[in-house]
């Protein structure tokens, strides 16, 4: 069994005022595992996710492999069916059946996709044709995911912010997803800039992310480390670099807390772009020049890959596109993969590889190929640039509108 093992020096406060109107005690990472402090250092040996410690690795290295990223198809019944009104689809299984058949069966869409994120009622669900989801990915030789958490709920005693829960029976659900067929999971919580961030919720998030990174790998799930940083407020660029930066260092003191094999997770931070209502944009480069410096100041190489949020995943992380257009989420990335990186940089996209799709769709039979052939593309845009080989050329009117949701919610 392969076995990791880290460091850790006992941490000294650190104030901050990056909190507004109050002080935050941080703990600051400087290196892989390690927290830096005049403390005399206490040694610590983490040891590997049980016996699936090796499996960790090659699914991590599986989803993180050059060209390809992750198709997030994991919204909630309760979204999804926001999603078909927007055709004139009611919310019916059926109709959610037809629509993820829709997608995962796309010829060829495991040149460009390594992981597809599901919603538990998709994990257990077959096609219009009878064959079971995870079957069909499997054939295109992509990874199943699972969305693991039970959603967002009022944090008490914050600035009207929100907690993720989902940890109570964790284990036994996560056992459950990795018989069915699930190799990698997922976690969301989120953190806002408008209201605070509060040191209680960022501490919350980080923690409730640590212990159900920990719980997953013991499962033989690759655990998406994902703490959003929402796109919503006016903002400016540097501001959310400075709540990100310290968002990820709390994250990472509790995933070293709590165990966690670094080499076995897969990172989906949100790219660091100004809020959605400021008046000042930032350019591709501006996105790609604040998100780099936030993650080699804040991520240890040991992680194999990060998927941004709608764009981003090094070696085994991805990026988040939280409401950008499908054409701004591809140039950002792009952007990112002009130079050298220690990890993967690639996607994980759920509008920004559907919108266009459904709205061909259209809930009509007939429409089924032009609908897949609309994902191929957009999926194909999203590999090149994970190749830094994107121009943009050719993009369509659709894929140019923004997908900004004030309070977005899956």
């Amino acid at each position: 069994m392969a076995s990791s093992s880290a460091t850790l020096l006992k941490a000294s406060p650190v104030k901050s005022d990056w909190v507004k109107g109050q002080s935050l005690l941080l703990r600051q990472p400087s290196s892989v595992a390690a927290i830096r402090s005049n403390a005399a250092p206490s040694a610590l040996t983490v040891r590997a996710a049980s016996a699936y410690a090796d499996e960790l690795v090659k699914t991590a290295k599986t989803i993180a492999s050059p060209g390809r990223g992750i198709l997030a198809m994991d919204e909630s019944n309760a979204t999804c069916g926001k999603r078909l009104a927007s055709i004139g689809l009611e919310n019916t299984e059926a109709n959610r059946q037809a629509y993820r058949t829709l997608l995962v069966s796309a010829p060829g869409l495991g040149q460009y996709i390594s992981g597809a994120i599901l919603f538990e009622e998709t994990l257990y669900q077959s096609t219009v044709d009878g064959k079971k989801m995870v079957d069909v990915l499997v054939e295109q030789n992509i990874v199943p995911g699972i969305k693991v958490d039970k959603g967002l709920v009022p944090l008490v005693g914050s600035n009207d912010e929100s907690w993720c829960q989902g940890l109570d029976g964790l284990a036994s659900r996560t056992a459950n997803y990795y018989q069915q067929g699930a190799r990698f999971a997922k976690w969301r919580t989120v953190v806002s800039i408008p209201n605070g961030p509060s040191a209680l919720a960022v501490k919350e998030a980080a923690w409730g992310l640590a212990r159900y990174a920990a719980i997953s790998q013991d499962s033989g799930l690759v655990p998406i480390v994902e703490p959003e940083i929402m796109l919503d407020g006016e903002h400016g660029i540097d501001r959310t670099y400075e709540v990100a930066e310290k968002v990820w260092a709390e994250v990472f003191f509790y995933l070293a807390q709590n165990n966690v094999m670094f080499e076995g997770i897969l990172l989906k931070p949100s790219m660091v772009t100004p809020g959605a209502e400021a008046k000042d944009r930032a350019t591709p480069d501006q996105v790609a020049s604040y998100t780099l410096k936030l993650l080699r100041n804040r991520i240890p190489p040991a992680v194999p890959g990060i998927m941004a949020m709608v764009l981003m995943l090094f070696d085994v992380t991805q990026f988040l596109s939280g409401g950008q257009s499908e054409l701004e989420a591809t140039l950002n990335l792009n952007a990112m993969n002009q130079g050298t990186n220690p990890w993967h940089v690639s996607f994980s996209y759920a509008r920004a590889l559907q919108n266009t799709c459904l709205k061909t769709w259209g809930g009509r039979e007939e429409n089924v190929k032009a609908a897949q052939d609309t994902l191929l593309t957009r999926a194909k845009a999203n590999s090149l640039a994970q190749l830094g080989k994107y121009t943009g050329e050719g993009e369509s009117e659709d894929a140019k509108e923004g997908m900004f949701v004030k309070g977005y919610t899956y």
